[in-house]
């Protein structure tokens, strides 16, 4: 049974997405404030967590950061707000997905089972050697764990799975366009400013020197690969 928490300040969107998950035999826990969500974050192991971004307290983008200090639960944004700036932003701060208010139940739904998919899919994938080493940079597959001189940096489901992806395939050039379908599926409505996004966070966590990277190279008009 998978487990989800819900967090947002509006109880009858609580209550309706409450009901609807678990009537997907989905274990549901909810919180009303950044305090609350941060606290249950820390206390529970959830599978998924929809944070909406106006919260009391601390705000949905505060309370995403400071869970990916220690966690890579997948976050779904729910925003009231429809204007990019708070999409990438909320990407910025360690977010997965997002979806904008007014939403259709079914389509949160199936926003949650594609990831939940992709994460089951991933841990059951079977590799030569669950570890990888090149100059310095080390993924443990089976932990979904990332080194760099064996100090562990902490990423998110998506970063992880985008590192894995370009460093498995060393020097082969991924368009945004390949990688948005590839790491976020073919359904997801984002464009390849998320893939933007989260290479320079990526970036920001791995390069030593982001603005001359050592291992996540861009090819100019074309994409983004890893330099063997």
């Amino acid at each position: 049974m998978k487990k989800v928490l819900v967090v947002d300040d509006e109880k009858s969107i609580v209550k309706g997405i409450k009901f609807s998950l678990e009537q997907d035999d989905m274990q549901v826990d909810v919180a009303y404030d950044g305090e609350e969500a941060l606290a249950k974050a820390k206390q529970n192991t959830y599978d998924m967590i929809l944070l909406d971004i106006m919260l009391p307290g601390f705000t949905g983008l505060e309370v995403c950061q400071m869970i990916r200090e220690f966690s890579d639960v997948p976050i779904i944004m729910l925003t009231a707000k429809g204007e990019d700036m708070d999409k990438i932003l909320g990407l910025e701060y360690g977010a997965d997905d997002y979806i904008t208010k007014p939403f259709n139940i079914l389509e949160v739904k199936a926003r949650i089972k594609a990831i939940l998919r992709r994460n089951t899919k991933s841990g059951k994938e079977k590799t030569e050697t669950t570890m990888i080493e090149k100059r310095g940079l080390k993924i443990d597959y089976d932990s979904r764990r990332v080194y760099i001189e064996d100090k562990e940096v902490n990423l998110t489901a998506k970063e992880f799975d985008l590192v894995y992806l370009l460093v498995t395939n060393p020097n082969k050039v991924y368009s945004r366009e390949q990688l948005l379908k590839t790491i976020w599926g073919a359904s997801y409505p984002g464009d390849a400013r998320t893939v933007d996004v989260h290479v320079r966070r990526l970036r920001e966590k791995v390069e030593k020197t982001p603005a001359d990277p050592k291992y996540i190279h861009t090819k100019w008009g074309v994409g983004y690969y890893f330099h063997e």
